[in-house]
């Protein structure tokens, strides 16, 4: 493990990418409830971009994710996994909104067209 103020010195010297994760607390301040995204889509054509997830409960209490840094590759027909992670938990889920956005300010919008979705809590996984 690393402490918190020196990871970034002692990895990124590495010329090989490198991944961190890290533990989060059940409590504030540092409470982070992580959910894995499993997502089909049927696109024709490839597309590349960022999804940001929304969580909503019967009483519309709203919880939205933080956007992934890497952007995702989408092809048709092709499960990609995402890791992402709440400040708050919602229990009882009634409705799930996704974003797509490319980040991109030219050219057209690009639409992503969802075959099948999954969203899993890992902090709760009998939900």
């Amino acid at each position: 493990g690393y402490h918190a103020d020196r990871w970034k010195n002692l990895l990124i010297p590495y010329s090989s990418p490198t991944k961190a994760y890290f533990d989060t607390l059940g409590q504030d301040p540092f409470c982070m409830y992580n959910y894995l995204l499993d997502i089909i889509t049927w696109n024709k054509s490839i597309r590349r971009g960022f999804i940001t997830v929304k969580i909503i409960d019967n009483a519309g209490n709203t919880v939205e994710s933080q956007m992934n840094s890497e952007a995702s590759t989408f092809l048709q027909y092709k499960r990609v996994k995402i890791l992402t992670g709440f400040h708050r938990d919602i229990e009882k889920i009634a409705k799930i909104s996704l974003t797509f956005s490319t980040k991109t300010l030219i050219g057209p919008k690009k639409k992503l067209r969802v075959l099948q979705m999954k969203l899993k809590s890992l902090n709760n996984p009998k939900r």
